[in-house]
């Protein structure tokens, strides 16, 4: 088993930044991939970035250039800076640990509401 536990939401205003967290504990010598994930308002989850054990990030196309994920499996964290926040960026966004074997865990979710 995996726990996952994000932070760093909150309420910011248009072209604001913010930086969130996501600390796994448990079986993390298994984590291979951690992800963000995100879910607006009547929408279906969305995939935003992930990064592997490897050091390799994957960014959602269209948040290119205001998205940047960082890992450090060592202390079982990954981040993810948001800048230049936009309204449509409002969303609970998750994480989420792929390990090997094939499962996902996810956390509860941090609220971003970006909004003046």
């Amino acid at each position: 088993q995996v726990q996952l536990e994000e932070s760093g939401g909150g309420l910011v205003q248009p072209g604001g930044s913010l930086r969130l967290s996501c600390v796994a504990s448990g079986r993390t010598f298994d984590i291979y991939t951690m992800d963000w994930y995100r879910q607006a308002p009547e929408k279906q989850r969305e995939f935003v970035a992930r990064v592997n054990r490897d050091g390799v990030t994957t960014v959602r196309d269209s948040v290119k250039g205001r998205v940047t994920i960082s890992g450090d499996f060592a202390k079982n964290t990954v981040d993810l800076q948001m800048t230049a926040l936009k309204p449509e960026d409002t969303a609970v966004y998750y994480c989420r640990a792929f390990v090997f074997g094939g499962t996902y865990y996810w956390g509860q979710g941090t609220q971003v509401t970006v909004s003046s």
